[in-house]
């Protein structure tokens, strides 16, 4: 037996129809400005580029502008946040276990490089603004430090299923990866000799060995450990 339409649910329907149509029109004009953004960074550098340069390559108010971003720092701040996406994904995928944890790092590792919207311009003028400006260097500090403690517990995770070394503490590790990740991307930045999804893949290839829990060496201690499984602190006490 079918219901019949009430004009409360057709006007129930109508409403929710508008509503997306409208949070459509306003997820377009965000990503319409963040664009127009990053591409006059690219262009003309953060420091060099206004509110009003945006608004314009935009073709939107200016109080439209501040509608989506308070600050012209928040443009760059939503860079850094899809970049920490990017790595809580990551984690998301390391704990289903479907995978091997240096399977997920590797696909992390060429993913953040391999952004389309990437250009050396771009990445030049990002890394200009965090040397010189303060309040750009505070928000992108934060979040290198939140995608870090992300890392941190993929490293963690692979640790605690043998598969990545565990004589340095996860968040070390974290760290080290981040850094060879980041210089990676200065590099290419002021030198894009090849594309850079392909020079963090070769780079990965290259540092992945040393990641891997290798198989023990040495006598066995008590316990059942062996010196080359023990933090670098045992070890040394162990002797």
């Amino acid at each position: 037996m079918s219901r019949k339409t009430t004009p409360a649910r057709a006007n129930a329907g109508t409403l929710k129809r508008r509503l997306g149509r409208r949070e459509r029109r306003r997820a377009e004009t965000h990503e319409r400005i963040f664009r127009a953004a990053l591409q006059l960074f690219a262009e003309r550098g953060y420091l060099q580029t206004t509110v009003e340069d945006i608004t314009e390559a935009a073709d939107v108010g200016k109080g439209t502008f501040f509608n989506y971003f308070p600050t012209k720092e928040h443009v760059l701040a939503q860079y850094g946040e899809e970049r920490v996406e990017q790595v809580s994904r990551a984690l998301a995928r390391a704990k289903t276990g479907t995978e091997s944890v240096l399977s997920v790092l590797k696909a992390l590792a060429i993913d953040l490089a391999g952004q389309s919207s990437v250009s050396p311009e771009l990445l030049r003028s990002i890394f200009a603004a965090h040397l010189s400006c303060a309040p750009v260097r505070a928000e992108l500090q934060k979040r290198i430090r939140h995608a870090r403690d992300l890392m941190s517990e993929i490293f963690a995770i692979g640790q605690e299923r043998g598969e990545i070394r565990r004589d340095l503490p996860p968040k070390e590790v974290g760290r080290l990866a981040q850094l060879i990740l980041m210089g990676v991307t200065i590099a290419w930045a002021v030198n894009p000799e090849s594309s850079l999804r392909d020079t963090a893949e070769r780079v990965w290839d290259l540092i992945c060995p040393s990641l891997e829990r290798r198989a023990p060496r040495h006598r066995a201690l008590a316990g059942g450990h062996s010196r080359s499984d023990l933090p670098a602190g045992q070890r040394r006490g162990a002797g």
